[in-house]
């Protein structure tokens, strides 16, 4: 039995169905997640031929550390940004041997808000081993479950998107 809403582990099956069908090994990056990504594709049996790893980088250090994203990129543009979650794309493809990766950076709530970056906003980006970045910024109407619960299907949609994009 899993937490998970039924509709998000069978999008998530989906995705996996996908990637199986074309070879591909999947990595994520989560921040604002905290691992509800990996936790909705591992929740499906048999996902460990496709899921490699999943890292949870909820602080800006973890950023850094874990998957290479500059401290001053997070200094000059927040880690609730763009480049930002491009680079956690891309630093999760470069630090594992995954064929794509998902990233998410956002704002849950229900606290640290501001004007240019409200709650609910979260930056999305799906990477291709020497290929194409898509990225999304999306603004999530709901509690902090809600926003979090939309942008893991969010991401499972970007994950679709660079996967036909690149078949």
């Amino acid at each position: 039995m899993t937490l998970l809403p039924v509709s998000l582990v069978d999008h998530a099956a989906a995705v996996l169905a996908a990637c199986r069908e074309r070879g591909l090994r999947l990595a994520t990056a989560e921040s604002c997640t905290g691992g509800l990504i990996a936790g909705a594709l591992t929740a499906v049996a048999g996902s460990s031929d496709v899921v490699e790893r999943g890292f949870v980088t909820y602080t800006n250090e973890s950023k850094t550390e874990m998957l290479g994203v500059p401290a001053g990129l997070i200094a000059a543009l927040g880690a609730v940004s763009e480049p930002v979650a491009r680079a956690m794309a891309e630093g999760a493809l470069a630090r594992s041997p995954a064929d794509i990766a998902a990233a998410v950076t956002g704002i849950a709530g229900p606290t640290g808000g501001t004007p240019d970056k409200p709650v609910g906003l979260v930056h999305l980006a799906a990477a291709r081993r020497n290929g194409a970045t898509l990225h999304e910024r999306r603004v999530f109407e709901g509690d902090r479950a809600a926003v979090r619960e939309q942008t893991v299907a969010a991401a499972f949609r970007l994950i679709e998107r660079l996967i036909e994009r690149s078949s």
